[in-house]
């Protein structure tokens, strides 16, 4: 595509909602003109007509007095409802696809959770596909009917979610499961994945992870591994699902996890 094309699609066909809200908006624009700004370019419709959708939006994502709201600027509002100002402002155009990244990081607990109800029950509303970005595996767990972890900028394992949660394959995975706290187990200690992320810009051969992990095999440090397809629906980039590669057991962590799923 064109760059026309590409800002067409844009807004339209996929909308994103980013990590911080105050950024995202403009601090000199009222929020009823940021909206209706889109809703304009993509739709046609007059300011009129965007205005009367606009308001609606902003009551569908749980915004109250709306007349009164659109007038106002973001530095009026709160990081949750600027947060909310965000979504509206993503599915002004009824986009197909919605790219969320990290939308709570700089919101409390509390709010966290209002925001993660909000997008599924807009999903659910809207039918609009979902593709989160997140560092936290509680998140992962809550929202997320397919899961892609990955590391050095590639996928290193795809799956279900419960197959990825209870029936890992990646050390990569197996390290991020493991480092989650327990607090049923008291006799656990909290795990910690050693070394430090690859460097990008010159990236190690094999295995990108090969360097942290213990399962490592001589050939992750000569060749990339391949997704390896363990079912349908779940596979994973590690030598160790290789029919030549010796058997390994993984952490305790993820052995009392997978016998939990089993029971």
């Amino acid at each position: 595509m064109n760059e026309k094309e590409l800002q067409q699609m844009r807004g339209s066909d996929i909308a994103m909602i980013f990590q911080d809200p105050m950024t995202s908006l403009n601090p000199t624009m009222k929020i009823g003109r940021q909206i209706t700004e889109c809703i304009i370019k993509h739709q046609g419709l007059s300011k009129q007509e965007a205005k009367v959708k606009a308001i609606e939006l902003i009551e569908m994502v749980g915004i109250r007095e709306t007349e009164k709201r659109f007038n106002q600027y973001p530095h009026q509002f709160s990081d949750g409802m600027r947060q909310r100002i965000v979504i509206a402002i993503a599915l002004s155009c009824e986009p197909k696809m919605l790219i969320v990244d990290e939308p709570t990081t700089a919101l409390d607990v509390t709010m966290q959770a209002q925001i993660l109800d909000l997008i599924n029950e807009l999903q659910e509303r809207t039918g609009v596909g979902v593709i989160f970005i997140t560092h936290d595996l509680g998140v992962v767990a809550n929202v997320s009917d397919r899961v892609a972890v990955m590391y050095a900028g590639k996928i290193v394992e795809l799956g279900t979610a419960d197959e990825v949660f209870y029936t890992p394959r990646h050390p990569y995975t197996w390290g991020l499961l493991a480092s989650m706290l327990c607090l049923d187990d008291d006799d656990m200690d909290l795990y910690s994945i050693p070394g430090k992320p690859s460097n990008l810009i010159k990236p190690p051969v094999g295995d990108a992870f090969a360097l942290r992990s213990e399962f490592a095999l001589h050939i992750d440090f000569v060749k990339e591994p391949p997704m390896f397809k363990i079912s349908d629906t779940h596979s994973a980039a590690t030598w160790l699902l290789h029919d030549l590669a010796p058997r390994v057991e993984p952490p305790v962590m993820i052995q009392k996890i997978r016998k939990r799923y089993e029971e």
